[in-house]
């Protein structure tokens, strides 16, 4: 699920820079053999796009010894990846790949695994949102496809990646924020969802910038707003006239959601050794370092961070705690 922000809720989380582990700590262990890196969501999607993006990194600077995998496993809104990592109890050569769906959605369904199950490695970046429509869609702003959503309850097919988390969560909150009512329809991921929307076979998506940049540049659809205080800061165009900088924000045409955003997490599987969990943690941080992964950054529209996992795990239990609000009015609490 984002990372949300509205004045009515308070919620309001950020990045914290955790320190690098010992250099004997990393040393004590190193893989050896193949790496599988497990992405819990559909290829094509942001997670799968993160976890590429480090894999390339990786190999391009022989950041580690072995070979590296890349399997997608998104079924069940990436329940199908984590159940795979917690069935690797003990094995440090499978990595994890998701959002923070790892420790929400145990809240919405039941799941064989619990969010303090997996060994939690880093946050790498925070993903923004937007609020996206075909190229020639009537809608102008996100103030007009409120005003159609609202002339026509339930008639404005809204799309996104999954139920009960990530886009369907905005989607909620863009309802109660504006007092309309959306068809929510889900996909297997943000890049389907894309795809769906480019086709003209529902209206309007909720969609991260690197899901939506090659529809974006080829004429397919536009952005209406973006989920932050401020837009984005400037940078190369994306297309012909617009760069991410020129998109609004969502605040300023309507929709008084402040912020939504989304960590990119990367976790072991249970009970590895805590040198294999510092190992990753050291992998991660000379990612962090690469020009390939800046200009991922640049290209995908995110925010760099890098947590420890002692505050990656605080953080998941703060956004636990707001995320029980949000859900326990909409029933979809299981425990």
């Amino acid at each position: 699920m984002k990372l949300f922000r509205r004045a009515a809720l308070g919620a309001a989380l950020c990045t914290i820079l955790g320190a690098a582990p010992p250099a004997a700590a990393q040393a004590s262990w190193q893989p050896t053999r193949p790496v599988e890196f497990i992405v819990t969501a559909g290829a094509g999607g942001g997670t799968d796009l993160f976890a590429r993006a480090v894999q390339a990194a990786i190999t391009r600077h022989n950041l580690v010894p072995t070979s590296i995998v890349v399997s997608n496993k998104g079924a069940g809104s990436g329940a199908e990846g984590f159940v795979y990592g917690r069935g690797a109890q003990g094995d440090p050569h499978k990595v994890i790949f998701g959002t923070n769906n790892e420790w929400l959605l145990p809240l919405v369904a039941r799941v064989a695994w619990k969010a303090q199950d997996l060994t939690p490695v880093t946050v790498m970046a925070y993903d923004e949102f937007m609020l996206w429509v075909k190229e020639d869609s009537p809608y102008r702003s996100a103030a007009d496809l409120v005003a159609a959503a609202r002339e026509r309850p339930g008639a404005i097919r809204m799309g996104g990646s999954q139920t009960k988390d990530t886009d369907q969560v905005l989607t909620l909150l863009v309802q109660r924020a504006t007092g309309v009512r959306f068809n929510y329809i889900p996909f297997r991921s943000g890049g389907e969802a894309g795809v769906q929307l480019a086709g003209g076979h529902i209206d309007a998506n909720t969609n991260n910038p690197a899901e939506s940049i090659g529809g974006w540049r080829g004429g397919q659809v536009r952005p209406l707003c973006v989920f932050r205080p401020d837009p984005l800061p400037q940078g190369p165009r994306v297309t012909e006239a617009q760069a991410w900088s020129d998109i609004p924000t969502c605040a300023s045409q309507g929709v008084p959601i402040e912020e939504y955003r989304m960590p990119r997490t990367i976790f072991l599987p249970p009970g590895v050794p805590p040198a294999a969990q510092a190992y990753w943690a050291e992998v991660m941080r000379r990612v962090a370092e690469t020009p390939e992964w800046k200009d991922y950054l640049q290209r995908t529209s995110q925010s760099a961070a890098l947590m420890s996992p002692a505050e990656m795990r605080a953080m998941a239990e703060r956004e636990e705690r707001a995320a029980r609000e949000i859900y326990a009015p909409e029933g979809w609490l299981v425990n």
